[in-house]
């Protein structure tokens, strides 16, 4: 790192190009082959600093064969990138060392063969293992809904050095963003939660108990970076960088000072007050897209209880009435699967997802 950092993209597109591709043009000459950097790791987002260097963040490419190319030239590949890519890259080793009881990759200089991240795979196999299904097999109701927003994001974001088997664009295409029916069905389940809590701040401090009402307005501020999120088309990330992409959405500038003033207050008065400034923000946007008819954006006492709200499961109706897809229409308030799950070892697993999905969205029976 003498030079400075280097993006990991960057890094990455440099060793494909530089490094990769003409170990594997001489290895196995006229093979059609695609690469990228896509998947898990900060720099797939574009939030990788300096600090991302000290586990699973250097020059890492995804190579991509057909199946039949994978099974003939996999093992050899993986072996002739071990003998052959250089030690270091731009001042990054190409080394990587499984440390720690996770096996996390950290980066080392080695003087024998190197334990590269050049991952041979096919399209199929790899975006399998990502989402649980291949996009290039369409993309079904079930399979949108089984996804986290996270594994979206690295699969739709990152790069794409290379392209010869002509798979990886027209699959992260497909992905780009939901169906329009769908889009509806997921803002009006994210406005769901929002109505669902939105009293318990007053509530909460009325009964004395602020720190209860501070835990439930966190809550909301995460629930309505994600909305803002969703009504601009963008896949919320995890939790780790969700305020990072939050900062870079428009209008943020406008709405961001409302909802940490919401989690500095130490009073529930105050902290309804910037919450409601918030929740009219995010609504007058909603208006603003024009999904539904304009529904009115005014907070009001939370029916005779002296709480200021939103009531936000209007636009969670109004959304939902503008649903046209009889299967769309037919799902439960509940919305995609990281929209009422938030366990981390489950969302990390597409088998999980998916049958927590399928157990929670299918008919009776």
């Amino acid at each position: 790192m003498a030079g400075g950092f280097v993006a990991g993209l960057e890094l990455s597109r440099g060793f494909y190009r530089e490094a990769v591709r003409p170990i594997l043009d001489a290895a196995v000459p006229g093979v059609e082959h695609s690469a990228a950097r896509l998947g898990s790791g900060s720099e797939v987002l574009g939030f990788d600093t300096a600090r991302s260097a000290d586990h699973e963040w250097g020059p890492r490419v995804q190579l991509f064969l057909s199946a039949p190319d994978v099974a003939e030239h996999g093992a050899r590949l993986d072996a002739v990138f071990a003998e052959l890519l250089p030690k270091t890259f731009r001042g990054y080793a190409t080394h990587f060392v499984a440390a720690g009881a996770n096996g996390i990759g950290t980066m080392q200089v080695t003087d024998g063969p190197v334990r590269h991240r050049v991952e041979v795979t096919d399209p199929h196999s790899w975006f399998v293992g990502q989402l649980g299904f291949d996009p290039a097999d369409g993309v079904t109701t079930a399979d949108w809904l089984a996804v986290p927003t996270q594994r979206l994001a690295e699969v739709t974001a990152g790069a794409v050095f290379h392209d010869g088997l002509g798979a990886l664009g027209p699959a992260r295409a497909r992905l780009d963003w939901y169906p329009h029916d769908l889009w509806l069905h997921v803002l009006a389940c994210q406005w769901q939660r929002i109505s669902q809590e939105e009293a318990f701040v007053g509530r909460c401090g009325e009964v004395g108990d602020e720190l209860g009402s501070a835990v439930v307005a966190a809550r909301l501020v995460r629930d309505l970076m994600r909305l803002w999120l969703l009504l601009h088309r963008r896949y919320p990330p995890y939790g780790k960088w969700l305020g990072s992409a939050f900062a870079g959405v428009p209008g943020a500038g406008a709405l961001g000072p409302h909802l940490r003033a919401a989690l500095a207050a130490t009073d529930w008065h105050t902290r309804e007050r910037h919450l409601a400034a918030a929740y009219e923000t995010v609504a007058a946007q909603h208006n603003r897209l024009g999904l539904t008819d304009p529904v009115d954006p005014a907070t009001r006492p939370y029916h005779s209880r002296p709480f200021r709200v939103l009531h936000a499961e209007r636009f969670a109706a109004a959304l939902a009435a503008r649903i046209t897809d009889p299967e769309v229409a037919a799902l439960p308030a509940v919305g995609a699967v990281d929209q009422f799950v938030d366990n981390t070892d489950l969302l990390c697993r597409p088998a999980l997802t998916r049958a927590v999905t399928r157990a929670t969205v299918a008919e009776p029976g």
